[in-house]
Parts: C-alpha cells; structure tokens; sequence
C-alpha cells in the first residue's frame, strides 16, 4: 500500500505523545495533559492500524502477516514481564511463574504491548470472520464484534472499546474510504477539541465526547502538518514511518531516563528532561532497528532483511 505523507506526520507525533506520557516525571507533572492525550493517542492508532491492516490478503500472506506481528510482540512483552518482576515499578510481579508469565503473554499482557496483542487478535478475528461469510460486509461486521465482544466481556482479554477503533478502521478500509478525506484537518476540528477536553467526564473514549477527541485530535494533527516547516515535517514523517520500532524499544530508554530528573530540577516545567528524554528514547530506539538490520536481526523479529517501519 502506497504512503500516505499526512498519515506518517500524523503518526509521528502520536508515537512521539505515546514516549512522553510514558514518561514518569512528565505524567507526574502534568496528570491532566495525559489523561487528555490518553484518551485519543492509543484509540488515534488502533484505527488507523484497523486501515491499513485491513486489506484482503491471502491466506498465506495473512499468516504471514500475524506471524511478524506475533514474533516481535511475544519478544518484547516476554522481556517486560520478566523485567516487571525484578523492577520496582507500578505492574510488578511477584512470584512469577510459568503459569503467571503464560497468562501475562497469552490472555492479560502488561505493559505498552497490550497495542500488539489487541492488534494480533482483532485482525485475526476480522480475517476468519470475513473468509466465513466472504462477500457479505453486514454479516462479517456482525460476526466480527460479537466474537470480540466475547472475548471481552466472557473471556477478559481486550478492551472493547480500544478494539472498537480497531473494527471501525478495518471497515474503513474494507469500504474503500480514503482516510484523508474521512479525517477533516480543519480549525473547526481543533476548536471542538478543545471544547471537549476542557471536562474531565470527557476524557473516556468510549463515551460520544471521547470519540469525538479521537477523531478531532486526529484532524488537528494533520492541520498542525500544514503549518510545520519543511524540515520540521520531514522529520515527523520519518518517525511515523518508524513508529513500531520507536513504540517497540522506547520503554527500553523511558526507564534509563528517570536517571535525569535529579540533574534537571532547575526547570520546574520538566521541558528541558522532556527534551533531553524525548532525544534519548528516539535515538536510541532507532538506533536499535538500524543495528538489527545491519546485523540481520530484522528478518528473525520481522521477517524482512531491512525492516520498513510500516505498521
């Protein structure tokens, strides 16, 4: 599928929004800011994930397809439940065990990687879904959110509404809607964002006030793309290209830079730990990606010699 310019500016700064709010001295000083860009970043990328996963494949290629999202998903989320039990942090395990560390991975993952695992099982849903009554979107649309509504309410293992954006965006693309003329970047867009985010009740995406942040975020961003500079843009674009990877390995760096609040008290702010943080995290993450494709470790976790970045 060809890139989309405005859609890689518009992922670029939800991955960049996603780094900073998992950024413990940052959510501590401004508890209101996450909770407002909580409601929409994660929600903003499932749709948009629905989209461009959501088209046709063939059965090879689907398996495919869910194998290297399953790879680098099982690597990461494994890593971070055996780190959750050795660090101090908010999701620490005691006790693990092969059962806990199997429940964690398989049904109730911990983490950033939820995103991964709601992807890997509602795009696995849509598919079966669409090949049991292939040619007939009414009845798959059906089909597709009773079996997720199942898996939610019966079984525990997504959050409907995160995998609602999810459905909503994979029948976008299944109905032939060009996502640049769905999401409309209008000062109109940002005014009612605004508006909205002024009540706390609501900052909850699965309420009407939610969606309506989530797809007026969205129409923001790609007006504020209007308004950056050349430079600027290009940059943002290339970390949309590269948000998987930059979602994948920043929680690696996230932790590391708590080491620089003592040094940057001075700014009471925290722009100047934002700054030097934010820098931290995309480097290093993409400096990851560039070293595993220099030493031929993106074809083990994504089944390609150089990975691409597209999600």
């Amino acid at each position: 599928m060809k890139r989309i310019a405005e859609i890689d500016f518009l992922k670029g700064i939800l991955i960049l929004l996603v780094i900073t709010f998992h950024l413990v001295y940052i959510e501590h000083l401004y508890p209101y800011a996450k909770q407002v860009v909580y409601t929409f970043h994660m929600p903003a990328f499932l749709l948009l994930s629905g989209y461009f996963r959501g088209k046709q494949k063939e059965p090879k290629r689907f398996l495919l397809s869910i194998t290297w999202l399953a790879v680098p998903y099982a690597i990461m989320e494994s890593g971070y439940i055996i780190m959750a039990s050795i660090l101090p942090i908010s999701e620490h395990i005691d006790n693990l065990s092969v059962a806990v560390f199997l429940e964690k991975l398989l049904l109730n993952p911990i983490g950033p990687y939820w995103y991964l695992h709601t992807m890997i099982l509602c795009e696995s849903i849509c598919y079966t879904t669409g090949y049991l009554v292939r040619g007939h979107g009414l009845p798959q649309m059906l089909l597709a959110v009773s079996a997720i509504y199942l898996c939610s309410k019966a079984l525990d293992i997504v959050s409907f509404t995160m995998a609602a954006y999810f459905l909503f965006g994979f029948f976008l693309q299944r109905h032939n809607m060009q996502l640049t003329s769905f999401i409309k970047s209008s000062w109109l867009s940002v005014l009612l964002f605004a508006i909205l985010i002024t009540k706390q009740e609501n900052l909850n995406p699965s309420t009407v006030c939610g969606i309506l942040i989530v797809y007026t975020s969205m129409g923001g961003i790609l007006l504020l793309s209007r308004y950056a500079t050349s430079k600027g843009r290009q940059w943002v674009q290339y970390f949309g290209r590269n948000s998987l990877s930059l979602f994948l390995f920043s929680p690696m760096f996230t932790i590391v830079c708590k080491q620089f609040v003592p040094f940057l008290s001075f700014d009471p702010t925290g722009m100047a730990f934002l700054i030097l943080s934010l820098t931290v995290c995309v480097s290093g993450s993409l400096l990851i990606a560039w070293a595993m494709d220099k030493l031929n470790f993106s074809r083990l976790m994504f089944g390609k010699k150089i990975y691409s970045g597209r999600i």
